[in-house]
């Protein structure tokens, strides 16, 4: 019994070495899961993205170069209007009266004309007279002299009474003026879109500060006028094609294009650390939509650029990591000077994370193109039908290494959108 005891004993002191043994050898790490998606061919364009407010083409606002109460009006806010149509009118007695006392002036400086006419009928034959008598040696020259006088005050007289005439016609003309003036008329056909005086308020003419009465839109023509960042404006042009939603129709969308670029910039916060430099853009709809009011708010997608046979991955697929950190190798055509970036005082290179055939992960320098709002044009380090991990996102952005092992869960299309985690 002694002897069998001891077998027995050995070979389980024999078993517990081993499983300690086994126990303690390094194991391999878990495979990471993962998402993966086929490098592709296929057209991909540049979109810029932009929020901004619909607006009309044309706004005009309707003010009075006269001061006045306002009397009546004949419009109400969102009503459309006609060119020529009479909007308002403003109390126009005291420019009545004031072209009437005009009027009086230059009747009164018409009548001057007609005596001053006379006195220089009767001047002129009287000079005429005295002319010939002083040939015949009738007149004396001092008779001769003073006819001289008479005439050419009589034709002086004449002169100031004509210009009196014409200044208390021109009083007169712009007394009229005044009067027409009462009345304010829709310059364009459009829309009241804002009614800002009541009857009965005063209005104030100045030459210096408007006093808007009222304000006219031509709905017919709408834009949207958006903000676009330095770094996209360089890819915008008159003419390019934009889609337009706007957020109170969900669901629609309407075409247009671009027709303005500003060449002066937007810099809000300027000199501080979040100075922002824009560029204003202005996008004009094809067509009015139906229900689309100025102020509503829109998102602009102006296609910028287009290539059509370029070799795509999904843009979650694209991350950075630091160049220390990659292995020193080269993928055909890859030229390492053109694929890393200098950021944050370290070198930074933009990679995807290429599956092998052993399903192990490794990272490949790569340079980029244009880019969607799901994909991203890789313009080396990459081929066409090669396999690349697309998520989750934080596996790639920040866990993801080059070796690792990994478990693949559900492989998507290239292009196909997948939520972003972490």
């Amino acid at each position: 019994m002694t002897w069998w005891k001891g077998m027995i004993l050995g070979v389980l002191a024999l078993g517990v070495v081993a499983i300690t043994v086994a126990g303690l050898k390094d194991r391999p790490p878990p495979a990471v899961e993962v998402q993966t998606a086929k490098v592709r061919k296929g057209a991909i364009s540049r979109v810029v993205v932009g929020a901004g407010k619909v607006e009309s083409v044309t706004t005009v606002k309707i003010s009075s170069n006269l001061s006045g109460d306002l009397l009546q009006l004949f419009v109400k806010d969102g009503d459309p209007v006609k060119k020529g149509m009479v909007l308002a009118k403003i109390d126009d007695r005291p420019f009545l009266g004031r072209a009437k006392q005009n009027l009086a002036t230059a009747n009164a400086a018409k009548s001057d004309i007609a005596n001053a006419q006379v006195d220089v009928d009767r001047y002129t034959l009287e000079l005429k007279r005295t002319k010939t008598l002083a040939e015949r040696g009738m007149s004396s020259g001092a008779e001769l002299d003073l006819a001289n006088s008479n005439s050419a005050g009589a034709m002086a007289r004449l002169a100031s009474a004509r210009e009196k005439y014409t200044s208390s016609v021109a009083m007169y003309e712009q007394a009229q003026t005044d009067v027409s003036r009462t009345e304010l008329v829709a310059p364009i056909d459009g829309n009241v879109i804002e009614l800002s005086r009541e009857i009965g308020e005063r209005v104030r003419g100045s030459d210096f500060s408007e006093d808007t009465v009222m304000t006219i839109a031509a709905l017919n023509n709408m834009q949207v006028k958006i903000e676009v960042g330095e770094h996209e404006v360089v890819f915008l042009k008159p003419g390019q094609r934009a889609e337009l939603s706007v957020d109170a129709l969900e669901g629609q969308t309407f075409e247009g294009s671009v027709v303005e670029i500003a060449q002066k910039a937007t810099i809000k916060n300027p000199g501080t650390e979040s100075e922002v430099t824009t560029f204003p853009v202005k996008v004009l709809l094809d067509s009015r939509p139906a229900g689309v009011l100025p102020g509503m708010s829109s998102e602009v997608r102006i296609t910028a650029e287009t290539r059509g046979d370029a070799i795509i991955v999904p843009i979650q697929a694209v991350t950075v990591r630091p160049e220390k950190l990659l292995p020193d190798m080269k993928t055909p055509g890859e030229a390492n000077t053109t694929l890393t970036a200098k950021h944050s005082r370290e070198t930074l290179a933009k990679v995807v994370f290429v599956v092998d055939a052993d399903n192990k992960a490794h990272a490949r320098r790569v340079r980029t193109g244009i880019a969607s709002d799901t994909d991203l044009e890789i313009l080396e380090g990459l081929q066409d039908g090669e396999k690349v991990v697309e998520g989750p996102f934080r596996t790639v952005s920040k866990e993801l290494k080059d070796g690792d092992r990994l478990k693949e869960n559900q492989p998507v299309a290239a292009g196909a959108h997948t939520p972003s985690q972490g």
